[in-house]
Formats: structure tokens, sequence, C-alpha cells
């Protein structure tokens, strides 16, 4: 029979100012992260440029990074409400048991993808690049096996770091993966010359491995082993393994946008591919750094909320994030649109990167940066909804979005070329905004319905 659950008086500002310090912890270590990540960027254009290789080595880079997003971070969404709630109400010997079971599938399932894509490369990539020349073609391959250990490697390190962020652990998490924009640095300036655009592969694996090393050795000392090791199957397991399914199809689903975002650029002409992932960087950056960190705070947070059916301070939580979200995000979008010209000019142009390459990203930057606010929001409802393992909603709308995104990316396209694709990915962001935000408000129970709340939930 399983505990009944713990009332608690509502702690929802108390909550609050934990989730703050912990956003402003992840932000500003984050930051750090980025600050020597943006340094590598200006290392790597002055090196490569907007060049075949260059595009070849971002096609090739693609793959791995989507690895690593659709089986570990699903897995960290899945596991992590789990997790909280077996370690509250039955101990921390049946979480571990948990945690080993979930984290040897999750490696399994990295080195078999792994496996496959690299079985499958020589047919995937002439359908997602189709208009790349025969020898850039290959390169692309050869780059992409170079990349294949840091699938593994990256997604331990991002498994055990979730792991970390339950204890409200979150500095050396959220600065750990500086080791990977450090390593290319270095090999980019010292081995450029010699390794070509070898070196950026190299130095990513390297960069992983100091990674991943580092946050398995964090996690034991907080007392969870690295131990990969198959318990008999429980009904907390049989609950992740249920969660785990509609989240990884929706990463599948995400990642579809991605290559399809990537594919329809490679059709237009030669530097396009690279234009769009200039573009990107900075809004990546900003929405990693504010929409990572709020999710990255609330996640713990939400999920020993929902453990304990304190219905109060989930709905306090939600409505104050949601509000300083907007309040954040607006001007930030605002002041990327207005100075993206600038911005593009001070970083990127030097070395191989020309006022002609500025011309071209600035405008897909602005055309990026519209999403920003209904992102960085939308991940305050998005990680409610997995918090009460309500994931099937999760897969309608990354469904929605790549039906979206393929529409919006035909007829834009056309018009605006490679900014096109830009400002159909923050199209599709306002729909998932609207999502998730009415499923979230629709879900929450009335407050002072505790257990009545959650039944009624399961029926929907």
């Amino acid at each position: 029979m399983s505990p009944e659950p713990t009332s608690v008086a509502p702690a929802g500002p108390s909550v609050n100012r934990r989730i703050m310090r912990a956003a402003a912890i992840v932000t500003f270590f984050g930051m750090t992260v980025k600050v020597v990540a943006t340094a590598k960027e200006f290392v790597v254009a002055g090196a490569f440029g907007r060049s075949d290789v260059m595009d070849a080595f971002l096609i090739a880079f693609l793959v791995p990074g989507l690895l690593v997003n659709l089986f570990s971070e699903s897995m960290n969404q899945a596991l992590i409400p789990t997790l909280v709630r077996v370690r509250e109400t039955e101990g921390k010997m049946r979480a571990q048991e948990l945690l080993s079971s979930a984290m040897g599938w999750m490696c399994i399932l990295l080195a078999a993808g792994s496996l496959g894509m690299a079985a499958a490369a020589r047919i995937f990539f002439p359908l997602v690049v189709p208009h790349f020349a025969g020898p850039k073609l290959l390169l692309t391959e050869h780059l992409f096996y170079g990349l294949l250990p840091m699938v593994l490697l990256a997604g331990i390190a991002s498994n055990c770091a979730a792991v970390l962020n339950t204890f409200e652990r979150f500095a050396l998490p959220a600065l750990a993966p500086v080791a990977t924009p450090l390593a290319i640095i270095a090999g980019a300036l010292l081995l450029a010359a010699k390794l070509g655009i070898w070196v950026l592969v190299y130095a990513n694996v390297a960069g992983a491995a100091m990674h991943a090393g580092l946050m398995i050795w964090m996690m034991q000392t907080h007392g969870y082993r690295f131990d990969l090791h198959w318990h008999k199957r429980s009904e907390a397991a049989r609950e992740v393994a249920r969660q785990y399914g509609p989240i990884l199809i929706s990463g599948l689903v995400a990642s579809g946008g991605l290559l399809v975002d990537q594919g329809m650029a490679a059709t237009l002409p030669p530097g396009s591919v690279s234009t769009l992932v200039y573009a990107n960087r900075f809004v990546s950056v900003v929405l990693n750094l504010l929409a990572g960190a709020i999710a990255t705070a609330v996640t713990p947070y939400f999920s020993q909320m929902v453990a304990r059916q304190d219905w109060a301070s989930c709905r306090h939580t939600l409505n104050t994030y949601v509000k300083i979200t907007a309040l954040v995000s607006v001007p930030v979008a605002l002041t990327m649109i207005l100075g993206s010209n600038l911005l593009v000019r001070l970083t990127y142009q030097h070395g191989a990167f020309g006022p002609g390459d500025t011309a071209a990203v600035a405008p897909v930057q602005a055309m990026y940066a519209i999403q920003l606010p209904f992102f960085i929001v939308s991940r305050v409802f998005y990680r409610y909804l997995v918090s009460i393992r309500k994931t099937t909603l999760i897969l309608y709308c990354g469904i929605l979005n790549l039906v979206l995104d393929v529409l919006l990316n035909l007829i834009l396209m056309r018009r605006f070329g490679v900014a096109g694709i830009a400002l159909a990915t923050s199209l599709w962001t306002v729909s998932t905004f609207v999502f998730l935000g009415y499923w979230a408000y629709r879900l929450l129970p009335p407050e002072l319905n505790r257990v009545g709340g959650m039944e009624g939930m399961d029926r929907v």
C-alpha cells in the first residue's frame, strides 16, 4: 500500500525564493559557460568561416546532439519526478535501485542509437543534405563517425547533473559543461592548422569525457552511485517507462523539426546552413540561459510539490514564474531584434567572416529572436505538465509543431529565403506557448482538493 500524501501548509513564497535562488545560480554559471562558448565561436568562425568544411561539421554534429537530447534528456524528464517521489516515500535505497536501472537503460539506448545511426549514415545524410557535393557529403559522414563517442559521455553527464539538481545542487552542474568549449578553444588555436576541421571532433569528445567524469564524481559524493545495474522491475520503474515513451517520441519529433530546417536550408544557396546556425547561436545562448535556468530550477521543486500533492504551492509557483519569465524575456527579445546587425558585426565579423556574411546572418537572427518570450514562458508550463506526468500532451504538442514547421517553412522560405525558416520556428513556438499554457491551467487542481484533484487529472 502506498503511503498517504503528506499534508503540508502552502509554502509557495518560500519555495519561490528557493527557485529564484536556484535560477540565479544556474543563470550565473550558465553565463560563464556561454561567455566561454561565445569565445569558442569567435575562434571557430575565424578559423573556418562559412566554409564547406564548416557546413559539413555542423550537419555531422547535429545528429550526436540530437541523440543526447532524444535519449538522455527524455530520461531525465521521465525519471526525476518519480525519483523524487520514491526517495521521499520509500527511501534512498529504493531510489538508488530506480536510478541504477534507469541509467542502465539510458546507456543501452544511447549506444544502440549511436550504432544504428552509424549503420544508417550513408543513407541518412544524402537524404538530409542532398545538395552536398560528393566530397562534402563524405566528409560529413566521417566527421559524424568521429563524434559518436561523445553521445554516451554527454548523456551520462546530463543524467548525473539532473540527479544532483534534486539535492538542490545547481552550481557545479551548471558550470561543468565549460570543459567542452575550453577544449575546443585550445584545440582550434593550437592544432587547427595541422588537423583542420577534425580538431573540432577531437576537442568535443575530450570535453565530453571531462564533463562526464566530473558529474559522476560529484553525484557519488552526494550518495548516489554510478551503478548500471538492473533491479527487479517495480511500479516506479514501470511509471518511468510509461512517461519515457511519449517524451522520447516527442523528442524524436522535435529532432525531426531541426533536421527539416537544416535540410531545407541546404536546398538554398551555398552557405545557407552555416547562416542558419550562426544566426541561431546567440538566440540559443539566451534560450539556454533563461529557459534552461528556469526549467532546471523549477523541476525538482515541482516534483516535490506534486509528490506531496501541494497544489496551492503549484499554483503559486506557476503564476509567479509565468510573470517573471515574461517580464525578463520580452525586453531581451526586443533588444536582440533591434540590435541584431550590430551584435553580429561586433562578434562574428573578423577573419573569414566578412561584411557580406554579417548582412546575411543578421536578419535571420532577428527572426529567430521573436520566439524568445514564448519559448521561455512555455518552459514553466512544460515542466509542470511533466511533473504531473501528462507527457502525452507534450507528444501531441510536438506533432503539431512539426506539421507547422514544415508548412511554414515551405511558405516563408519562398519569400524570405533562409530568414523564412527562422521565422517559421518563431511562429510555431507561439503555438507551443498557447497549447502548453492552456493544458497547464486546465489540469491544475483546485487548491483545497488535493487527492481528488490528482484523481481528476488521471481521468483526463
